[in-house]
């Protein structure tokens, strides 16, 4: 059965939620959004693909930064309205160079920060 990327639910921007995973490990790495075009790009070249809101434009993890993003594996959530990415991530999955974008921590109603950057 081949899979259509319109049959997905997008949001009023045309765009659904997509959380990277490390393959593997199962560490969540970070969450962006992509458009149809984006899904298909990404399962059509393994290179994970994203739509940047900022930029209006297309978003190849790695592309510039070096610290790309391998699909292993693309799951649809139960409603069709987010997107769970099993990756293998190459360095920092951040653009603040850290492992993973969820790095802070609210303890005791305080941020914490978990990691610091890579070296």
């Amino acid at each position: 059965m081949s899979f259509d990327p319109s049959t997905l639910t997008y949001d009023s921007n045309g765009l659904i939620p997509c959380i990277a995973q490390q393959d593997g490990t199962g560490e969540v790495l970070m969450m962006a959004w992509m458009n149809a075009d984006a899904v298909a790009q990404t399962l059509a070249t393994k290179r994970v693909t994203y739509w940047s809101r900022s930029r209006q434009a297309f978003w190849i993890k790695g592309e510039t930064s070096g610290n790309t993003q391998e699909l292993v594996d693309l799951r649809v959530d139960c409603d069709s309205d987010c997107l769970l990415a099993i990756v293998h991530q190459t360095g920092a999955a951040c653009h603040t160079n850290r492992r993973s974008c969820f790095y802070t921590s609210v303890i005791d109603g305080e941020e914490v920060e978990l990691m610091a950057p890579m070296t």
